[in-house]
């Protein structure tokens, strides 16, 4: 059997080993899974609702195991880690009303009557990071379970700890055996089976653009259908006009949350020249008063990284430039890089435009409109992104040319799980999330009845 040593990134010590699956026992709990699929298609949408409403209830008794979970595998900060654990709970507890909602249409045709009708698809694969595993494990397979699938999911190499427990939850919830099955295992094995497999019949994956690239070749074999949510390099443009105080307050967070490993992180500021020295001002401020910590801290705003070649990978970054300015980091063996402010002054250095993926953010000037919009669009990401200003018609006007899926003006709000969430260019393919998010797991099928 082979296993992997799950490390706490805090202090760089060992806390379990974990089983990973082989190409044969990835293939029987995908046919398990398979067998599971009509019974679970036919439980009656009211029950369904009920027993996903039951796995939210069962989440919520345990918010605190899995937030302590997330603390010693990933090194999330406590505060973080109890949120992600009610984001999971939150997204059942919402999906579990669209098994009653999930609507056709009636077609206005000559000689009958006209039917849309949705049906979910059989099983699907989920493939999740190991930068939020348990809300985007959550994003995945709560529309799916509603909209009548099986689902098998493979939890990072990583971070496995919380995914596994879910699984148990959900049988402890009443799920029935089959329905919702995490595999542990290498993206080489079990990640590559959910692609290859036929009895898979999507694949939602999270993670890198290249590896997204891959999976979406292997799909094609097939014409199975996916979803992918991958990198980012989002701006965060702070025009003149601004609350300047407000926006340098709020730019740490906006990048070095989970120590900067988040998609979505705003990890290119651009300000307007007229601003750029108050802002640097204040920005310094508040990096160097950012609490990183032992994340099991309640106080704790900043965690390490995943992993020590994470921390490799982002420490090569920066061995290329002159940081500006940085917080601290505890002395510990773990995985820490401090908070880190870059200024640039060239588009094409490799810190402003690849994703670092570490708590490290780059800073530029900018003269107008016309520049901030140019400057934040040259980047083959588009993801997300915050825009600052007072004038409601500049940040119309801006967030229409900025190309990116998720905006948001004088705040840095990404997802809720209610609104649905994805990129443009290379930062995805498809919509998870909102209300519409079930139908994304079901064949739409078109039905006519003749009258005579």
């Amino acid at each position: 059997m082979t296993t992997f040593t799950v490390v706490n990134p805090a202090t760089g010590r060992p806390v379990t080993e974990v089983a990973l699956a082989t190409v044969e026992e990835t293939d029987a709990l995908i046919e398990r899974a398979s067998a599971a699929f009509p019974a679970w298609r036919d439980v009656a949408p009211g029950e369904r609702a009920r027993l996903l409403r039951a796995f939210a209830a069962v989440v919520d008794a345990h918010i605190d195991e899995l937030a302590d979970l997330e603390v010693r595998n990933s090194g999330h900060t406590l505060g973080n880690a109890r949120w992600e654990a009610g984001n999971v709970r939150d997204v059942l507890n919402y999906y579990s009303a669209a098994p009653e909602r999930l609507f056709g249409r009636q077609i206005p045709v000559a000689g009958g009557v006209d039917l849309t009708l949705h049906e979910p698809l059989g099983v699907v694969g989920v493939i999740v990071p190991w930068n939020f595993p348990m809300p985007i494990a959550g994003w995945g397979f709560g529309p799916a379970l509603a909209a009548g699938n099986t689902v098998v999911l493979k939890p990072a190499e990583l971070t496995p700890l919380t995914a596994i427990r879910l699984a148990e939850l959900a049988l402890e919830a009443g799920l029935p055996q089959g329905v919702f099955t995490v595999i542990p295992g290498k993206g080489s094995v079990v990640g590559e089976r959910f692609v290859s497999h036929p009895l898979v019949r999507k694949v939602c994956f999270t993670g890198s653009t290249d590896v997204g690239k891959q999976i979406m070749r292997g799909c094609a074999d097939q014409v199975k259908r996916v979803t992918l949510e991958l990198g980012g390099k989002s701006a965060n443009i702070i025009f003149g006009d601004a609350d300047i105080a407000k926006a340098a307050a709020s730019a740490p967070y906006a990048v070095f949350d989970n120590a900067g490993q988040d998609c979505c992180a705003r990890s290119r500021i651009l300000v307007q020249r007229s601003a750029y020295e108050e802002f640097l001002g204040r920005l310094e401020t508040a990096v160097t008063a950012l609490r990183v910590m032992d994340p099991a801290d309640p106080d704790s705003e900043m965690g390490p990284l995943v992993s020590a070649k994470q921390k490799e990978s982002v420490r090569g970054y920066l061995d290329a430039v002159t940081p500006a300015f940085a917080g601290t980091v505890p002395e510990s063996d773990g995985f820490w890089v401090p908070p880190t402010v870059v200024l640039a002054d060239d588009p094409s250095m490799p810190i402003w435009r690849e994703e670092v993926f570490g708590p490290v953010v780059a800073v530029m000037a900018f003269d107008d409109e016309e520049e901030a919009v140019r400057l934040a669009n040259d980047t083959e990401y588009g993801l997300s992104g915050s825009i600052f200003t007072r004038d409601v018609g500049r940040a119309l006007r801006v967030a229409r040319a900025v190309e990116a899926g998720n905006l948001s003006v004088n705040s840095h709000a990404s997802v809720r799980y209610w609104t649905p969430f994805g990129g443009y260019k290379q930062s995805g393919l498809g919509r998870e999330l909102g209300p519409d998010a079930p139908n994304a797991f079901t064949e739409e099928k078109n039905l006519f009845i003749a009258q005579d």
